[in-house]
Parts: structure tokens; sequence; C-alpha cells
């Protein structure tokens, strides 16, 4: 499967400020990657510097094996943007404005235009001026997925939209995927890319901190236990890798990194009568990273 996008000590420093340290990553055909990170991060500068919209202090992007900065009119042909805060003509209906997209980028497909402005439940013939932030999304999404592009960017694309278009745009991202298509999306909300993610990708402060499957990153952080018993809970806060033991009446929760096995033997004495463990959410993942100080992420 080959890359669609790749990067090789992408860069950008502005004065003193390194707003992009030297990034390396690799976007496969048909994948879709979480960009994660918080404000200032420097996912809004990656996605400029794919896009060609500025210039890089040093490294280089490829996208579709071109040249991001040489190639700006190959690449685009083939791409779509979405970003989170649009700027559109406010005298265009809506209809207009997508049917202007739709040309500007070279072609469209009608019908998948129309199930999209179902889908979304948007009102074609208002004015953009008249529009909520949320229908003004709604134009810039619609626009970019009825192209049907090879690569869609999208940086907080469901900024602005209710929880019931937030599931209309989860559907059409896996539309995209399942055309072949991929995606690049940034975004705030941790469920989101939590349910349409291949692999994450995490920024700090500029820097690509991790990178892989959810599965693969699952070491960043404990395993969640609780267990229910009829009489008092054993004690487990000096077993190996156990922290945040907590009874309350008879109810025991804590959690574990590492091996498993005494913290099990030592409930499994104490017979209990409820045991549930789970694996940790792409939220917990992201605080083991960033620490409460900076849960900035809404899920």
């Amino acid at each position: 499967m080959s890359n669609i996008i790749h990067t090789e000590g992408l860069s950008k420093k502005y004065g003193s400020l390194m707003a992009l340290s030297p990034l390396n990553l690799d976007l496969k055909q048909g994948e879709i990657l979480g960009y994660l990170g918080p404000n200032g991060a420097g996912k809004t500068v990656t996605i400029r510097l794919l896009l060609g919209l500025i210039k890089p202090t040093a490294g280089r992007a490829e996208i579709f094996g071109l040249d991001s900065r040489k190639d700006l009119v190959s690449i685009h042909k083939r791409t779509s943007y979405v970003p989170g805060e649009t700027a559109l003509w406010p005298s265009l209906t809506g209809m207009e404005t997508i049917e202007l997209l739709g040309n500007l980028h070279g072609s469209y497909d009608t019908s998948y235009r129309d199930k999209l402005i179902k889908r979304f439940a948007f009102e074609p013939d208002k004015k953009i001026r008249t529009l909520s932030k949320g229908n003004r999304q709604k134009v810039s999404i619609i626009s970019a997925f009825m192209t049907r592009p090879e690569l869609l960017i999208l940086d907080e694309p469901t900024s602005g939209l209710d929880p019931l278009m937030e599931q209309a745009f989860r559907e059409t991202v896996l539309e995209a995927k399942k055309n072949g298509q991929t995606v690049f999306l940034s975004s705030h909300i941790l469920d989101e890319v939590e349910a349409l993610c291949d692999r994450v990708a995490i920024l700090r402060t500029g820097k690509l901190v991790e990178v892989g499957t959810l599965s693969e990153m699952r070491h960043l952080s404990a395993l969640s236990v609780e267990a229910t018993f009829a009489g008092q809970p054993p004690k487990v806060d000096t077993i190996k890798g156990v922290t945040n033991a907590k009874i309350t009446g008879h109810q025991l929760t804590c959690q574990i990194q590492g091996p498993i096995d005494e913290l099990l033997a030592v409930l499994s004495a104490a017979k209990p009568k409820s045991l549930l463990s789970r694996e940790p959410t792409l939220e917990e993942l992201f605080l083991s990273l960033y620490g409460e100080t900076e849960k900035t992420l809404r899920s």
C-alpha cells in the first residue's frame, strides 16, 4: 500500500519559537489518521505545510509522491480541505457556494452532493450571511466530500456541529474510507477520533510524541479494574503495578500496569461477586501524556 502523505524532518520555526519540530510521518492509502494535540501543539501548522500554504524551515513533505511546495496545483486537484473556521461569500446562497467550490475544484458528484445535503439537513437556499457557524461548516464538509478526492485534510471539521450532525459526519468519513479515500483528521473530539481512526498521532509542543494504533498505545495508561465482594474487599495497594486503589463499601477499584497475575490471584481468593476490567480510552491515553492540567479536549 503506497504512502499518500510522507514527511521527512518537516519543521517550522517562527523566530525563536519552534512551532513544529522535525516531523517524520507517513499516511497510507485508504487510512484514516487522527492528529491530536492541544491548542498550540502544531496541528494547524502541519496542515498548512502539507498544503504548501507556508514554507518549511527545514525538511520536506510529499503528497501522492509530489513535493508539497513545487507541485501545488497537481496536489490540490486531488485533495480537499476542511478548515475549522470557514470564510465564505456572505451574499451567495449555500447552494451557489457549494457549486462554486465544486467548480473551483474541477468536478464533483452531483448525486452525492444532493445525498450529503439531505444527510446534513442543510437548507441550500439560505444566504451564507444568515447561516450559523455549524451550517457554514456544513457547506465546507459537503463541498469537500462531494468531489470525492483521493485525500481529505480535515482541521477540526465538526466545529459548531450538533451531536446529530457529528454522527452524519462520521458516516460520511467511513463512506470515504470504504471508497478507498485517505483521511488526515485533526480533531479535539476524542470519541470521534477513537470511532473513526486507524491510527493516532499525538503532538506535544510541536513534537510528535506518539504514533500508532490504539491497541499499540495502550501501554501509555493502566488497565482499570472494578470488583464487588460480599464482604470486605482485599487490600491490593502493595501489589506491584497497582495504583489508585480505593475501597468504597464492598467495592474495590484500582488501576494496574504490567502483569496482572498477582492481582487476579488476590481478587479470586476473596471470591468477588463481580469483576470488570477495561482498557484505557483515548482520553485516558491522551491524559497520560499531557496530564490533567492540559485537559483541553472534550469527550
